[in-house]
């Protein structure tokens, strides 16, 4: 493994180790940031800023990463040397959206208010950055372009989706910090690993497919 794959990797396990700490730190007790801002943000969700905020999150969720799967087999067939490419991106994809399957029975948390399933790390942040993440990546190797722009726009679905949450109240503010800090630290770590980072930097799309 080069050295900049390691450095990518490394990061990884540093975020994914943070968000780990996180969920210790909260899986028993709210953090003081957590009281205040669900405090402040009480009974919202029957109100305007609550319907609107229902609405949101109704497509900033988890159906944003199967919209990509699509996107990634739509790309793999239409060009057969990027299958392996969108292979590997979609393998990305699953994994970090599994980090609130799998972490919510370790955690336990409950909800600010009585609501189905649990609440750490918000699946929906999750869904939301990890389609982010990905798209990023699916840019930086076939459209460098474009990659300011789908970093923006993931940085702002990704935030957007936090707020819709919290102000629903189905979820504390640590939940969605979590959530990138999962997404983040699987997703450098599996790209790490599957030769998706570093991004060449002459990368074009006729050579997508290249290791």
């Amino acid at each position: 493994m080069s050295v900049p794959r390691i450095r990518w990797a490394v990061i990884g396990v540093v975020l994914l180790a943070a968000f780990l700490v996180l969920g210790r730190l909260v899986s028993h007790q709210p953090l003081a940031i957590d009281v205040t801002i669900a405090d402040g943000l009480r009974g919202q969700y029957t109100r305007p800023a609550g319907k609107v905020a229902g609405v949101l999150t109704d497509v900033l969720g988890p159906v944003l990463p199967f919209v990509l799967g699509v996107i990634l087999v739509a790309v793999a067939l239409r060009t057969r040397d990027r299958t392996g490419l969108c292979v590997r991106l979609a393998v990305v994809l699953v994994l970090c959206r599994l980090t609130s399957v799998v972490f919510k029975p370790i955690f336990l948390r409950q909800r600010p208010r009585e609501y189905p399933d649990l609440s750490y790390p918000s699946g929906h942040v999750v869904s939301v950055a990890s389609t982010g993440l990905v798209a990023v990546l699916l840019c930086a190797w076939l459209a460098p372009r474009l990659v300011r722009w789908a970093l923006a726009a993931a940085l702002v679905a990704t935030a957007l989706s936090a707020a819709c949450r919290i102000v629903l109240g189905v979820h504390w503010f640590t939940d969605t910090v979590g959530a990138a800090l999962a997404v983040l630290g699987v997703g450098l770590l599996a790209a790490a690993a599957l030769g998706l980072l570093p991004v060449p930097r002459d990368r074009v799309p006729a050579g997508a497919d290249a290791a």
